[in-house]
């Protein structure tokens, strides 16, 4: 079958190590089931693998890839959940000590079939498209765990989103706005400013900027260059939530006299359950809200999608076709 696979790692050069080309259907362990992939998402998670985050050499060939909708094998329609736990760990998955991600222990999605466990597909609603459905699995899960279960932000709640553009930090405006929140967001770039706006943002800033309220929540995914902002831009009693460090990790001022003076939390938030994204595809069939796609690549010329991530040419997601 055809499918988009990590070769080689290249730390300074991630898409030397991409590979577009046949690798063998997936195989089938007990209490699996296929899915024909219809359509696919591109996540930072891709990328990070093809610089060897992740992996290890003796795991190449990988098939990229955690996101995924389809075919099961009876012609369902079916959205895939990407976290693959351990078959004795009962509860919230993320926190299976396990756990892995398509495209770490098991092949991904970038192929026209992928391998999960039965209990990962979830039904998709005749209101999303494939395309739309195949945004769900990570960004927008992520998204909606930050939000709702770890942020635990309600109707009414004041929230700031850093770094308009990328997958999880669209994702949460549009999902802030849906449920009701007040949604201020932050962007180095007036186009993205002016793009959040359209897809449900209240009002937008520079990155850094001082706001004219302080917020119940912040969604926090760029890390060392926006933490200090964050932490200055919640009300006594907030919480900030984290899911990634794409300025990376390191902290100039983890801002601690703040967080405890104002008794702030500091949220840490990993992807999300099989019943979250469950909740999620139900929340966006009920509201007709629709998952923001940057573009539609057909999966055979996945290096385009792949090289204007490398690039941060993106705002929303990035989705291949079948």
């Amino acid at each position: 079958m055809f499918a988009v696979y990590a070769e080689s790692f290249h730390p300074d050069d991630p898409l030397q190590g991409l590979v577009l080309g046949e690798r063998p259907d997936p195989e089938v362990p007990d209490g699996w089931t296929t899915v024909t992939v219809k359509a696919a998402s591109l996540n930072h998670h891709d990328v990070w693998s093809l610089r060897g985050v992740g992996l290890k050499e003796e795991q190449l060939p990988m098939i990229l890839g955690c996101d995924a909708a389809g075919l099961d094998e009876d012609g369902n329609e079916v959205v895939v959940h990407a976290v693959v736990s351990d078959p004795a760990w009962t509860g919230d998955e993320t926190l299976d000590p396990r756990r892995s991600l398509l495209s770490e222990r098991h092949q991904g999605t970038l192929a026209e079939k992928v391998a999960v466990p039965r209990r990962n597909v979830v039904p998709k609603p005749a209101s999303l498209s494939f395309a739309e459905a195949a945004c769900l699995p990570t960004a927008w899960l992520t998204a909606y765990r930050m939000l709702f279960t770890r942020g635990r932000l309600t109707a009414g709640d004041t929230v700031l989103v850093q770094g308009a553009g990328g997958g999880v930090a669209t994702a949460c405006i549009i999902l802030a706005r849906a449920a009701g929140l007040r949604v201020l967001a932050t962007s180095r770039d007036e186009a993205k400013r002016a793009k959040a706006l359209e897809i449900g943002a209240h009002e937008v800033f520079e990155s850094g900027a001082r706001l004219p309220v302080k917020v119940d929540g912040v969604m926090e995914t760029v890390g060392r260059a926006t933490w200090s902002h964050s932490i200055r831009s919640l009300r006594p009693g907030g919480v900030l939530v984290t899911s990634g460090t794409t300025s990376g990790p390191k902290l100039d001022d983890a801002e601690l006299t703040r967080i405890f003076f104002l008794q702030l939390s500091v949220v840490g938030s990993t992807m999300g359950t099989r019943d979250e994204l469950a909740s999620l595809v139900t929340l966006l069939d009920a509201t007709g809200t629709k998952p923001l796609i940057d573009r539609e690549v057909a999966l055979t010329d996945a290096r385009e999608g792949f090289a204007a991530m490398a690039d941060g040419d993106v705002f929303g997601k990035i989705v291949f076709t079948a």
